[in-house]
């Protein structure tokens, strides 16, 4: 078994950068504790693909999803490959802090000392922008016999994994009344899209992914009084240590977090909502993701996910890891909705030299969503257009330099990556919906009202409408995207946009809106009743 005499091999995929502007903070202490998270491999005989092939290939109305018990016999891990890695962690001082065949992963405890010679890196302490956390670079080494059986290993290094998609602005004083009827309330803009009537959202259970700040009970509260609205069922759920724990600051998280809630709250307010709080790191990034997915208790069918980040800051193994759960999730009829990101090609706050897609929304098995600058009139949608303020907010948008371009997307010309020699791959967004801030949603934020944007207000959006398909349909819709590149989907269920483009910055790349798909709104906003004839048909 392996011991520190073991000879050592490379974990693929493990190679980490340094974090550009990162300071030194003073010499860790070796006795300091933390865990992380080690994937191993699916049992010998696991073949997602074929299911994944199958399962694009047949409508909602008949496909037949796995259940998490079902799929934890199929593609779980071995019970040996899991027993091997406690006999590593035993030779090498560290603690079994949890162990699960289903999310194929075990959670170990142990001191800094401990984890550099188990994993063969070296650990400094290190702060940016305020923030003090562990660093790494260059690669993990694993013993080589362990090299088959460990996929990946996450939460050496906790610098901050992905960043929030949202923007609110807090109302000061007494607003002109032209500016205050730009914005929506969640209800007006399901209504605007046609959402089905007479559904709410029943026996569903949204699960809302955050990585800071927190919710207010009362704020929830007198938010949905003043909608006319039950307030919804919501309950936080702890990831690796992390919590509800609002701060104070509407502009910070907490800004995110009532965003996601308020809008599916209201867009499906009879569904269940949960809440996974995890920290902002790597290992908590695909926590939150494992413990959403697999579930038992509440059973999540929809995952809304509004944070991510340019596509190359992550490694090879956290995007093949983060994707391999997405695929999990289509196989058990989960439909994950993720944010593409709020600052146009650049997918940075300040402008970029090349064009960046936002993971995960680039993941190919998740729902991704854009956005547009939406205006109306008279209960009626009179203008609708891609969201670009032209100061650095855009919608997110682009061609994905890791996964290539799914065999659903085929069809849809998704053109080549705006960087030199760039090539055809998965194009993002699938869909769009209402982000401008300026046009946005009506929430409550610590006690502030004010209109909020961003593309993370529309991977709620579009996970409430999730929940409301499943509950006409019956079943869960699951892994949606094939049907919606199918004609006549492609065209019947959605408002095609077809004016403006994402360059966030004059410098910036960009994505032109055009008929049929583009990188900049995918097909466009939801017809929501021509949506809910789709997936029974």
């Amino acid at each position: 078994m392996a011991s520190r005499a073991t000879p050592r091999v490379v974990l693929a995929g493990s190679q980490k950068s340094p974090l550009r502007g990162a300071k030194s903070a003073g010499k860790i202490d070796p006795g300091e504790r933390f865990e992380v998270t080690v994937r191993v491999r699916a049992r010998e005989g696991a073949d997602r693909a074929a299911d994944l092939a199958a399962l694009a290939s047949t409508p909602p109305s008949r496909r037949r999803p796995l259940s998490r018990e079902e799929f934890a016999s199929r593609f779980g891990a071995a019970p040996d490959d899991l027993d091997r890695v406690e006999q590593f962690a035993h030779e090498h001082g560290l603690d079994v802090v949890s162990r699960s065949a289903a999310q194929r992963t075990i959670r170990l405890s142990g001191t800094v000392q401990a984890m550099q010679e188990a994993f063969g890196v070296r650990v400094k302490a290190m702060v940016h922008n305020k923030v003090r956390f562990r660093h790494r670079t260059g690669a993990i080494r694993i013993p080589k016999d362990l090299a088959s059986v460990v996929e990946g290993v996450f939460g050496l290094d906790s610098r901050p994994a992905v960043r929030p998609h949202f923007r609110f602005k807090p109302a000061k004083g007494r607003q002109p009344r032209a500016a205050a009827a730009r914005a929506f309330t969640p209800v007006q803009v399901a209504k605007l899209y046609g959402f089905p009537p007479g559904l709410d959202g029943s026996g569903q259970c949204i699960a809302i992914l955050e990585f800071g700040g927190g919710y207010k009970t009362t704020d929830l509260k007198k938010y949905f009084a003043k909608l006319g609205i039950p307030t919804p069922n919501v309950s936080a759920v702890s990831v690796d240590g992390g919590h509800n724990h609002p701060t104070g600051n509407p502009n910070g998280p907490d800004g995110e977090v009532m965003l996601d809630i308020e809008v599916a709250g209201a867009v499906a307010p009879k569904a269940r909502i949960a809440v996974y709080f995890a920290p902002n790191t790597d290992d908590g990034f695909i926590d939150a993701l494992r413990a959403a997915v697999h579930d038992a208790q509440r059973r999540p069918s929809v995952v809304s996910i509004s944070w991510g980040g340019p596509e190359a800051e992550s490694t090879p193994q956290s995007i093949q890891d983060y994707d391999a759960v997405c695929q999990e999730a289509a196989l058990m009829g989960v439909t994950i909705c993720c944010a593409a990101g709020d600052h146009g090609t650049d997918d940075t706050p300040q402008p970029s030299r090349r064009a960046n897609v936002d993971f995960p929304s680039s993941s190919p098995h998740v729902l991704s969503c854009g956005g547009t600058h939406l205006e109306a009139s008279n209960g009626s949608i009179s203008a609708e257009t891609v969201w670009n303020t032209h100061d650095g907010w855009a919608t997110g948008g682009g061609v994905s330099e890791v996964f290539p371009l799914p065999a659903w997307q085929a069809s849809a010309h998704v053109p080549n990556s705006a960087n030199p020699g760039g090539k055809v791959g998965r194009g993002v967004p699938d869909v769009s919906g209402d982000a401008d801030a300026d046009t946005g949603y009506i929430v409550r934020v610590d006690g502030t009202e004010g209109p909020s944007g961003g593309t993370s207000a529309v991977a709620p959006l579009w996970s409430g409408l999730v929940a409301l398909l499943n509950q006409g349909l019956g079943k869960p819709v699951g892994f949606i995207n094939p049907l919606l590149y199918q004609s006549p989907n492609n065209a019947t269920c959605f408002r095609d946009i077809v004016s403006g483009d994402n360059g966030a910055f004059p410098s910036s790349k960009k994505y032109a809106a055009g008929t049929g798909w583009d990188a900049c709104t995918g097909w466009g906003s939801p017809k929501g009743t021509a949506l809910l004839a789709a997936v029974k048909a």
